[in-house]
């Protein structure tokens, strides 16, 4: 989570934090948390320490502590030892210096430290290339006065450096055995360390050379650990470029494939504890395999994990895993991952972890409203010597009939999943951006067209070939319609789902559930051959069964003085080559026009690139004067900058879609669908690009006010009229007040469907709905027609679910909100909080309140009840002006929860 929005309210005006990491502060018997923020005012840089809680939302969460200026005087290095760089995934500890005084941090793995050191360093360096130039950091006196109120800081600070000099105090102390010690551990740490400490003992003695000073910024950043790395290091121009881009071209030249052994294994297990060793499962390969990527799905059904994403069973899960590990090979846990019930596991035989890198993991929900986590996947990509490769754990829409929603959480999960690289200056990376996917988890998929007794019958017999080809996935993967290019192994078990918790009885509820391959394990990707696919039925814990596959990959290694001799190579021939010619490039049209955009519908054209100059050409869209970004923010270019060689071509997606912060103003033609792009290249012209559209207006990011003024579908209504009742509605004139209605009419209409149709329909508001579903409903409602609504309860449930969500003005308005709070404990208060609001607000409300009650009058049926109803909607009805926290998130369902259990409210 970005935490640097929290120290940004900290700060006065014309200061930025750049970056934030969380950290922990070492010394020799002391480790405190910390909160690190690089921040900068008028191009001088300051690192800001602060005390801060668990996590920082706001700037009541933190404390400053300390600042230790970035001048002549700072310096950073890694001091990580060689143990700990040969450990993937481990934690980088760096030692800051200001002045006399040292300070050692260490710093999480991941891509949020590498972009604070990242940006440390590049501060540190503008300091160092003009060292006539000293900072004056007359800014940072100002946080040594006293508190300036709440939201700021709120104590005096302590004198510059008293952290550091309260931490090294503990070194001082140090006996001159321990001395001795630290002096051995000094001794083994890497070279790149110890030129570090070489400069910044020269430091200490008044040494300060701009010579000196830039050796030890590119001593001090990250080395590469193998020759894999280095073509995946930040690049800082064209012609490194060109060489990464003619590398990656000729990588057969200098690569060959090793095979490695990769056990994949997936398991729902039911929201269980582990009962029984999971060593029959993982350690049943003769030997031990190179990799573990195990994947977890139901791993708790709890509330408290549905909606706050967190569990004690991810510890007891991990143990357990880590425990049936392959006894005769020992293994570094890399990565662990998890959302809600939805967990994976990532290790690596201890010799191998030194060559895997670029490690990241990312999560995406796919449960109502595209949010909740309880469905979804998680992912980790990671590079192995020269491969990469990214794994994806999955937990799908579940029920026999919903396979067309399990084709689109698949959709969405590659759509939106996505990686940040390296080089973060380059746009993210997607699943299918690697050399090989590995996809296991509880896809959901069922068997259908045949009853219980005919599969049942079929399993007896164990002809599963027949009984495969009413396998639903199997049947969507002929078609095309998912995982396309996966492959899967011949299955030559029994289904795994669903059993009697604890035994190996097919399922005797009231149910009776057909049997079904709900666990599969699939994979993409050239030089891949499977071993084994299995489950294993001696695991009694859930009501699935797990299931394992042993893959064979083929990993492209580095041959050195291979690749030394093609790099030499391609240096060459760039030298040969360049010239002043200037970069150009021919472009398929420069004006383009979207008809009849409509809220939450993606539309895309493409802008096709030509390189048809004499040198490669690096292009990237660039900002217009005074603008924060490149584009509108309904607009996006995929990709927004690039790399092309000469005579090579790119398709770039200009993609348009307005969601519920961008849809208001163009509603009623505050703002349109009209933008300039200006796509520039190095060294070369900027090309000018027009995009134009004509939206359709919505009730989607319509306040409550306007549509209660609305008798007509929304697009039948004029733009000019439309305009117009959006400016009497702002100033609130009483005009048009014997014209409004209760409550807006499409309002109606979804709680009407819901309460005729879907009063009893079982997990409504839990399950999402489809998007093409959703579409129809929102074309209803902004036309009027048809008269009844389309789609099923749930796309209709979470169609609601969405209009109140795109409200410009909740139903609570902001300036009610900290009210609410303070209020949420006494119901009293609580009403008459409720009866302040504006009629039609008002009117909303207690109609809303009304219907979730009368939901829970049938919970037998829909499996609702009071806490899911309140988390659900008091964050749509009672949203936060700024970020919520979790106490206020507990608060407001509070406050809500008063209205579901009071039938006069």
């Amino acid at each position: 989570m970005d935490q640097s929005v929290a120290i940004q309210e900290t700060l006065e005006r014309g200061q930025n934090c750049i970056t934030a990491v969380q950290c922990d502060v070492l010394s020799e018997n002391i480790t405190e948390s910390r909160l690190l923020g690089l921040v900068e005012s008028a191009k001088e840089y300051a690192i800001f320490i602060y005390t801060h809680r668990r996590m920082a939302i706001t700037a009541d969460d933190v404390s400053l502590e300390d600042i230790v200026p970035i001048s002549l005087d700072f310096a950073i290095v890694e001091v990580s030892s060689p143990e700990e760089l040969a450990v993937v995934g481990a934690d980088t500890r760096v030692r800051v210096s200001y002045q006399e005084e040292e300070l050692e941090l260490r710093l999480p793995f991941g891509s949020h430290s590498r972009l604070f050191l990242n940006e440390v360093i590049r501060a540190w360096s503008d300091v160092c290339k003009s060292p006539t130039q000293l900072p004056k950091f007359e800014w940072i006196s100002k946080y040594n006065n006293a508190a300036r109120g709440q939201g700021v800081v709120k104590q005096a600070l302590p004198p510059l450096s008293a952290t550091l000099s309260k931490l090294n105090h503990h070194r001082k102390m140090e006996k001159p055995s321990d001395k001795k010690g630290s002096l051995e551990r000094e001794k083994a740490s890497n070279s790149a360390t110890q030129k570090s400490r070489v400069y910044l003992s020269q430091e200490s003695q008044g040494i300060s050379s701009r010579e000196g000073r830039d050796d030890l910024v590119r001593s001090s950043s990250h080395t590469p650990s193998n020759k894999a790395q280095i073509l995946t290091m930040p690049q800082f121009g064209l012609r490194d470029n060109l060489i990464k881009c003619e590398l990656l071209k000729n990588e057969d030249l200098y690569t060959y494939l090793e095979h490695f052994s990769f056990f994949l294994g997936t398991y729902n297990v039911n929201g269980q504890t582990p009962k029984e060793s999971l060593h029959p499962w993982l350690s049943c390969t003769p030997d031990p395999p190179d990799v573990y990527c195990v994947g977890f799905q139901e791993l708790d059904l709890s509330k408290e994990a549905f909606f706050f994403n967190d569990t004690p069973k991810e510890l007891e899960w991990t143990k357990a895993v880590f425990e049936a590990l392959h006894p005769d090979a020992k293994y570094a846990l890399v990565r662990l991952v998890r959302l809600v019930g939805i967990m994976l596991i990532f290790y690596v035989k201890k010799e191998h972890a030194e060559f895997i890198s670029e490690v990241e993991a990312e999560t995406v929900g796919t449960g109502i409203m595209g949010r909740m986590g309880n469905k979804g996947a998680v992912a980790i990509r990671f590079r192995f010597h020269n491969s990469d490769i990214c794994v994806v754990n999955s937990h799908l829409a579940a029920h026999v009939e919903e396979y067309e929603r399990r084709n689109q959480d698949y959709k969405d999960i590659c759509s939106r999943l996505q990686f940040r690289q390296l080089d973060l200056t380059q746009p993210p990376l997607n699943i299918m951006k690697h050399n090989v996917v590995l996809w296991l988890g509880d896809l959901n998929y069922r068997i259908s067209d045949l009853d219980v007794d005919d599969v049942k019958e079929l399993i007896n017999k164990k002809d599963f070939e027949t009984l495969h080809n009413y396998d639903q996935l199997k049947r969507q993967i002929d078609k095309e319609a998912v995982f396309d290019g996966f492959m899967e192994g011949q299955i030559h078990f029994q289904p795994t789902y669903k059993y009697d918790t604890g035994s190996d009885q097919w399922d005797t509820s009231e149910k009776c559930r057909v049997p079904a391959w709900c666990d599969r394990i699939l994979w993409k990707g050239q030089n891949v051959q499977q071993s084994f696919y299995q489950s294993h039925m001696a695991l009694k814990t859930s009501d699935h069964k797990p299931v394992s596959s042993l893959l064979v990959i083929g990993i492209k290694r580095i041959n050195a003085e291979a690749y030394k001799k093609t790099f030499e190579e391609i240096v060459r021939n760039i030298d040969k080559m360049e010239n002043e010619c200037i970069p150009s490039v021919t472009l398929s049209k420069r004006e383009f026009h979207f008809k009849d955009i409509k809220f939450m519908q993606h539309q895309a054209e493409t802008l096709s690139l030509l390189n048809d100059g004499q040198v490669p050409c690096q292009f990237e869209f660039i900002q217009k004067p005074n603008e924060p970004t490149y584009c509108k923010p309904w607009l996006t270019a995929n990709p927004p900058k690039g790399f092309l060689a000469q005579g090579g071509s790119v398709d770039i997606d200009l993609e348009v879609f307005v969601n519920r912060s961008t849809a208001p103003e163009l509603n009623f033609g505050k703002q349109q669908i009209e933008d300039i792009l200006v796509l520039h290249l190095e060294r070369g012209k900027d090309y000018f690009i027009s995009v134009t559209g004509n939206y359709l207006p919505s009730c989607y990011g319509t306040s409550i006010q306007l549509l209660c003024q609305l008798r007509e579908p929304i697009q039948d209504m004029p733009q000019e009229t439309l305009h117009k009742l959006a400016e009497v509605s702002e100033v609130g004139n009483a005009v048009y007040a014997e014209k409004s209605l209760d409550i807006p009419k499409e309002l109606w209409m979804m709680v009407d469907h819901l309460f005729r149709s879907a009063i009893k329909q079982e997990d409504i508001f839990q399950q999402p709905g489809l998007r093409s579903e959703f579409a129809e409903i929102r074309d209803c409602l902004d036309t009027g027609m048809p008269d009844s609504l389309p789609g099923s309860n749930h796309s209709v449930a979470e169609a609601l679910l969405l209009f109140l969500d795109a409200l410009p003005e909740p139903v609570v308005p902001y300036c009610f909100y900290q009210q609410c709070l303070e209020s949420c404990s006494n119901a009293s208060q609580c009403e008459k909080i409720i009866s302040k609001l504006p009629q039609c607000h008002q009117n909303v409300f207690r109609y809303l309140a009304a219907f979730l009650r009368e939901l829970l009058k049938n919970s037998d049926s829909n499996r609702l009840d009071v806490n899911i109803l309140a988390t659900i909607f008091a964050s749509l009805l009672l949203r936060s002006p700024t970020k919520q926290d979790l106490a206020e998130k507990r608060r407001t369902q509070e406050f809500f929860q008063h209205f579901l259990t009071q039938g006069s409210a």
